[in-house]
C-alpha cells in the first residue's frame, strides 16, 4: 500500500468518524478520489467544495446514492454546493475528479453536512413559543456566531487563493527578470566588443619583394 492510498484512507476515516466535518486534500493530476458516508433516510445532507489552488481552479463533482444513481453532478467547476434529502438507508458517495489536467495538482476544501443542527438549549423546540427573553438572545447570538464562522472559512479561503496567486506572480516576475537582465547584459558585452573593435589598431601587412 502506498503513501498516496493511505493519506486517502486517514482522510476518509477522519471524515466518516467526525461525520460533519471541513477537509482540505489535494487532488493530484488525471486522478479521482471518492469519499463516502452511512446516512439514514430522510436525513438533509450539504455539500460544498473550493478549489483553493492549481491549475484553472476547477474540478468535476460528482453525488451519488445507495443505488449508484448519480444525484448530482457539475463539470469544471471552481466553487458549488448541494443540498438533497436521503430518499434511502446506505452509503452516499461524493468524488471530486482532476482526470481532465495532465500535469496540475489541485487543492480542494469541503464541507459535508449531514443532519440538522441540535437545539442550542434542550427542549426548545417544546416550548419554542414560549422562550424567555435569555434562551431568544441566546439563540439570535448562535445563529450569528454560525454565519461568522460560516464567512471566515470563505475568507480564509480566498486569502489562501490569493497568496498562492501572488506567490505564482511573484515567481513569474523574477524569471522575467532574471531574462531581462541577462539579455541586457549579453547586449551590453556585444556592444562593447563592437564599440572596441572599432578603434583596434590595424598592423599593415608588409610585403616582401623578392631580390
Amino acid at each position: 500500500m502506498n503513501m498516496k492510498t493511505l493519506s486517502l484512507l486517514s482522510a476518509l476515516t477522519i471524515f466518516q468518524v467526525a461525520c460533519a466535518v471541513e477537509l482540505t486534500f489535494e487532488l493530484p493530476d488525471d486522478q479521482r478520489q471518492c469519499f463516502h458516508e452511512d446516512i439514514d433516510k430522510g436525513v438533509n445532507c450539504t455539500i460544498e467544495f473550493q478549489v483553493v489552488t492549481g491549475g484553472k481552479y476547477d474540478v468535476d463533482m460528482t453525488v451519488e446514492g445507495p443505488n449508484k444513481a448519480v444525484l448530482y453532478r457539475v463539470v469544471r467547476k471552481q466553487y458549488n454546493s448541494f443540498s438533497w434529502q436521503t430518499s434511502m438507508r446506505g452509503t452516499y458517495t461524493v468524488c471530486f475528479s482532476n482526470e481532465m489536467s495532465t500535469f496540475t495538482h489541485k487543492v480542494v476544501y469541503i464541507d459535508w453536512l449531514v443532519g440538522d443542527d441540535e437545539p442550542l438549549i434542550p427542549g426548545m423546540p417544546a416550548h419554542a413559543t414560549a422562550m424567555t427573553q435569555m434562551e431568544m438572545s441566546t439563540s439570535s447570538i448562535h445563529e450569528a456566531l454560525k454565519v461568522v464562522i460560516d464567512y471566515q472559512t470563505h475568507h480564509r479561503l480566498r486569502e489562501a487563493q490569493s497568496r498562492r496567486r501572488g506567490e505564482d506572480l511573484n515567481v513569474r516576475v523574477m524569471w522575467w527578470s532574471a531574462g531581462v537582465t541577462a539579455a541586457i547584459v549579453v547586449i551590453l558585452i556585444g556592444q562593447v566588443m563592437l564599440v572596441k573593435s572599432f578603434f583596434a589598431e590595424k598592423h599593415p601587412h608588409h610585403m616582401h619583394r623578392p631580390l
